[in-house]
This record gives C-alpha cells, sequence and structure tokens, in this order.
C-alpha cells in the first residue's frame, strides 16, 4: 500500500492549493517514516509470516508504537498542530487526517498485526483485515488510489494553469502532472516487487 498512500495525498492535494505537497506526501508516509527508527533499533519488528505468502504481505509486522490505533492517533494530532502552526487551521487538520489515513489504510491490507494501544498494552486483539492475502483485490484498490490521485491531482494543476494563462503554463502542468504520475507509478512498481 505504499504508492496508495502517494496516490490518496495526490488526491488530497488536488482539492486544497493552500497545503504544500511535500507536507502531504511527507504525511501520508509519516507513520513509516517514524517507524524506521523503531526498526534498527529492534523495537519494532518485521518477521515472515508462517504461511509461506511472499513479499510484503507475507509479513507480519511488529509496529507496535507508530501503527498502533492510538500511536497513530497521537503522530496525527501532532502532526496537525505543527501543520496548524505553519499553514494555519485548515491546512493542520488537513495534514492530520492524512497522517491518519495512513492507519486507515493499512488496516485493510494488513494481516491482524495492528494493536489497539502503544505496545500492545493490554494484550488487546491485534487489527488488520488482511487483504494482502488477496492479491488481486489490493493491487486493484492500489491501482485505483494511485489512477484516482494522480487524475484528479493532474486535473487540477491542469485548471490552474489555465486560470494562470499562458502556453508555459500548460507546459508546466503537463509536467508537474507526468512527475507525479511517474513517482506514483514508481512507487506501485516497488510496492509490486517488493
Amino acid at each position: 500500500m505504499f504508492a496508495g498512500h502517494f496516490g490518496l495525498a495526490a488526491a488530497v492535494k488536488a482539492a486544497d492549493k493552500r497545503t504544500p505537497v511535500w507536507t502531504l506526501m511527507l504525511g501520508t508516509q509519516l507513520l513509516d517514516v517514524l517507524f524506521v527508527p523503531f526498526l534498527l533499533t529492534g523495537q519494532e519488528t518485521i518477521e515472515s509470516a508462517e504461511d509461506g505468502v511472499g513479499g510484503y504481505g507475507g509479513s507480519l509486522i511488529h509496529a507496535d508504537y507508530t501503527h498502533s490505533l492510538a500511536g497513530a492517533l497521537i503522530i496525527a494530532l501532532l502532526a496537525a498542530w505543527a501543520g496548524r502552526r505553519f499553514w494555519g487551521r485548515r491546512s493542520g487538520a488537513i495534514i492530520g487526517l492524512v497522517v491518519f489515513s495512513h492507519w486507515l489504510l493499512d488496516l485493510l491490507v494488513h494481516r491482524p498485526d495492528l494493536p489497539i494501544l502503544p505496545g500492545n498494552l493490554g494484550d488487546l486483539p491485534l487489527l488488520g483485515f488482511g487483504l494482502w492475502a488477496h492479491p488481486a483485490i489490493s493491487a486493484a484498490l492500489e491501482a485505483a488510489l494511485i489512477a484516482g490521485g494522480f487524475l484528479l491531482y493532474g486535473r487540477s494543476v491542469l485548471a490552474s494553469s489555465k486560470a494562470a494563462g499562458g502556453a508555459a503554463g500548460t507546459v508546466s502542468a503537463y509536467l508537474a502532472a507526468a512527475v507525479m504520475g511517474l513517482l506514483l507509478l514508481g512507487s506501485l512498481l516497488s510496492d509490486m516487487m517488493g
């Protein structure tokens, strides 16, 4: 779902002109960005699932802090607070929602490995609907997010450039949309190969 997160951020950017695109792209991956230091220090882990399913979907991810429901909410609230300080109330709310969207999308595809509380306190049931076990469905969902995000973003950039007028604006719009499309496509391909 790595690329799907970016597709969602692109769709949000199409609807929100104020919030910088880099904050949306970083926000949609913030849980994974924060996961890396926890992984490197051994506080969170990835292990192969026992059923032998290959690829990223064949792993159990023990991200008990960054990807717990409560942890994701706390990270989203902190990101919203930071966004509000720099770009205003609306952008802060959008950034917070984009950050939390990561957990919601992960809930769809992850095996039941997402805890409710940080550190899996209380040993509550783990969450995850496991769409990765159905590669065609999870690939279709991710492709829809990527295509939808790319199309909405491209249309938005083109409309903005036409409003500004001039051929240079239109060329810039197509170039921006093409770059976004290539980034999303590259992300999807790395997901499929990983």
